[in-house]
Formats: structure tokens, C-alpha cells, sequence
């Protein structure tokens, strides 16, 4: 065995040129499904880490129902889901360990010298609960803010940071939303992007009686948060929440609902619907080149039998065996093809940090793409290989002594 791979590699040395060129194929390839599964795999650890910074056992209630090619995207039609509905939920369905509604609005925010619009949202005592989000300083509003419509407010890290400045702790300090006076009273922790992309830090909360009542004059909102009390809860918690809102609505049966409640896990399959498709595309396009590069292993194995035409007949007149010459043929080809995959693998974890660098697009090198990348390399050249090792063995012996 190792007799026949060092005369394979000797063979391969004789021109290394032409074996890279050969391999070239099998590089571009391999290098290509490795950098398009990292983007995939990189898009969908991002779009998980921002489905999780939302909170955990998280349900959303949204108004509208809209589907997109088959995917239902919410967020369709206008506010429709009234404080009733809120209390209502709160009150009948079991399961849930917090809720909180939310009533958006954009508006300009003063402080002193310093302004910034940001989104303003408002929500129940139990936001921070059910969205698992810390304070970093201060503490939450209570259930009698949201109760007299309180002039009381949190704070995001982000916002914090334009009006006050760098690590100022903001608490205590009024603000004014839309020219009225708000005390913060409470600092929320960073939480980074949002599943849109959305900086999350740079808001106010405030209590949703006093964005109803003070900022916006709504009287609907346009989502709901439900944090279940567990992760086997959410099933049952989801179902009785859109049998409570049908039976709320007037939903007959047969009619679509004018709302929708999502989990995080369908959150995350929506957001990654595109990433999969993207990366089937790249693993097409990469298969297509590897394939490029498999008919280029056979077209130069077929010449390194013709060339090599009288050293096979002289190893079988001295008694070497046809399948002795199958093997050493087909050897060379998988060590093109394997020395190919190992190239494209190298190329691909070049190539990947540099696309996050240059890019910023997420990338994610897995041990399990890395070795079906490569499996896939060896297995081109046993396929694309043994039809060239195969021609050789048959070869007649006297034939290939004459062969000029």
C-alpha cells in the first residue's frame, strides 16, 4: 500500500503544474461549498442569537395575517388588538408567566442640550420579565405607573449613551418626550441588533396608559408579548391564545384570522427561509464546479495512461496484475482529488473571515462541512478515476510494449 502511494505521488511530482490545474477545479469548488455553507451556517447563528435576545419562551401576538410565498409574515393590517384583549388574555389563559402588550410610537426626546428621535414604546410592568431583559441601573415601573399613566420611563443603553453620554449612569434625569416631562427611573442592559436588524438599545419605555393617553392617542396595539412558563408550555399556551382572540374577534369558522401568534421558533424558520435558499444556490453553483473539476481528474488521468502507455506493459510482463495497475491509477486520481479538497478547504477558511471583515456578513465554519467537503473530494476521485485506472488494467501487455 504505501509502495503503491509513493509511486503515485512521484508520478504527480513529475509535473506539478499540470496537477494543480488539474486540482484547480476541485479547489474552487471545495472552496465554494465551504464559504457558502459558513454564510449560511453564520446567518442562521445570527439570526438565532437576535430570535434569542428577544427573551426566552417568548410568544408574540401581532395584528394582521398576511402570508408571503407561503410564509406568514404578520405585521399586515393595522393595530387591532384592544387593552380587553390584553386583559383578557392575562386573566383566561394559564401558562403564562408574564405579558406585557406594546404601543409604538416615534417621537423627538430632549435632555438638556442634547436630542435624538428614537422609538417609544409602551409597555406593562411585565416587559422587562417577559422579554428577559436585565436593568443595568435603577428599577422598573410598577403596576400603578401603567395604572395612572405615570410620567415615568426606562431608558435604553443606546439612547443613554447621544443624551448623557459615555457609561453616565441616566437615572433620575428628566427627559422631555414630545414636550412632556418624563423621569427616568430605570437602565436597561445592551441587547445588540433585533431579528429586523434594528439597533434594540436606542428606545424608551414607558408605561402603554401613558403612550395612549399622552404621546400617540392610540388605542389599539400592535403586538403583545407572552412569555410561557416553560418551553413544553408553548404549544398549549399559543393554541388557547388564538381560540381566546377568535372567540374576542368574531372569527367564524372557515375565516382567517385578523391576528397572529408566533413563536420564536417559527420567528427564526421565517428569517431563515432566505438564508436556505441562498445557500442551496452557492452548494448548486459549487456542485457544478466540482463536477468541472472531476471530468478535468479523468481527462488527465486518460493522458497519464496514454503517456505512460509502455511502463504499464512492462510492470504487467515482469507480473504485475491488472488490479496492482487499477489501483495505482486509481490512487493518483484520489490524491488530485484529496490534495484538491485539502487546497479548497485551506482556500475557504481564508476566504470566509475576510468576506465577515470586508463584508460584514456572518460566517460560520463547521467541523461537519469541513468533512463532507472533503469526503465529497475523495469521492470525485474514486468516481472520476476508475474509468481511466479501469482502461489501464485491461491494457494488453505485448500492446503496450509496442505502443510508440
Amino acid at each position: 500500500m504505501f509502495g503503491i502511494l509513493r509511486i503515485a505521488v512521484r508520478a504527480l511530482r513529475r509535473n506539478i503544474l499540470r496537477s494543480f490545474l488539474t486540482m484547480l477545479g476541485i479547489i474552487v469548488g471545495i472552496a465554494s461549498v465551504i464559504v457558502g455553507v459558513s454564510m449560511g451556517a453564520g446567518a442562521k447563528a445570527e439570526v438565532d442569537k437576535r430570535i434569542a435576545s428577544m427573551g426566552q419562551n417568548l410568544i408574540t401576538v401581532m395584528s394582521g395575517n398576511m402570508s408571503r410565498g407561503g410564509v406568514r409574515g404578520g405585521f399586515g393590517m393595522a393595530p387591532n388588538l384592544s387593552v380587553e384583549d390584553y386583559e383578557a388574555l392575562r386573566r383566561d389563559v394559564p401558562g403564562v408567566a408574564a405579558s406585557s402588550p406594546e404601543a409604538r410610537t416615534q417621537g423627538q426626546i430632549n435632555a438638556g442640550n442634547q436630542n435624538t428621535s428614537v422609538q417609544i414604546s409602551g409597555v406593562s410592568a411585565e416587559y422587562l420579565t417577559a422579554r428577559s431583559w436585565p436593568l443595568r441601573g435603577g428599577e422598573n415601573f410598577s403596576d400603578t405607573d401603567v395604572r395612572g399613566a405615570a410620567k415615568v420611563c426606562l431608558i435604553g443603553s443606546t439612547t443613554a449613551k447621544t443624551l448623557f453620554g459615555e457609561n453616565v449612569d441616566p437615572v433620575g434625569q428628566l427627559i422631555r418626550i414630545k414636550n412632556a416631562p418624563f423621569t427616568i427611573v430605570g437602565w436597561l442592559e445592551a441587547k445588540g441588533s433585533g431579528s429586523f436588524g434594528q439597533d434594540q438599545d436606542d428606545l424608551v419605555l414607558v408605561p402603554y396608559t401613558s403612550v395612549m393617553k399622552r404621546l400617540s392617542g392610540d388605542t389599539k396595539f400592535r403586538s403583545i408579548f407572552v412569555q410561557a412558563e416553560s418551553p413544553s408550555a408553548i404549544p398549549a399556551v399559543q393554541a388557547q391564545i388564538s381560540e381566546l382572540l377568535r372567540q374576542r374577534h368574531q372569527i367564524t369558522e372557515g375565516k382567517d384570522d385578523d391576528f397572529m401568534v408566533r413563536t420564536q421558533q417559527e420567528t427564526s424558520d421565517f428569517f431563515n427561509a432566505n438564508n436556505k435558499i441562498m445557500t442551496q444556490l452557492i452548494g448548486f453553483f459549487a456542485g457544478i464546479s466540482l463536477l468541472v473539476g472531476g471530468i478535468g481528474i479523468m481527462n488527465i488521468m486518460l493522458v497519464n495512461v496514454t503517456e505512460r502507455t509502455r511502463e504499464i506493459g512492462i510492470r504487467l510482463a515482469v507480473g504485475a496484475r491488472g488490479r496492482d495497475v487499477l489501483g495505482q491509477f486509481l490512487t493518483e486520481a484520489v490524491l488530485l482529488s484529496a490534495f484538491g479538497g485539502a487546497l479548497g478547504i485551506a482556500t475557504g477558511y481564508v476566504v470566509a473571515p475576510v468576506l465577515t471583515q470586508q463584508q460584514g456578513y456572518p460566517t460560520l465554519i463547521t467541523s461537519s462541512s469541513v468533512l463532507v467537503a472533503f469526503s465529497v473530494s475523495a469521492v470525485i476521485g474514486i468516481v472520476f478515476g476508475f474509468f481511466p485506472a479501469l482502461k489501464a488494467a485491461r491494457l494488453d501487455p505485448i500492446d503496450a510494449l509496442r505502443y510508440e
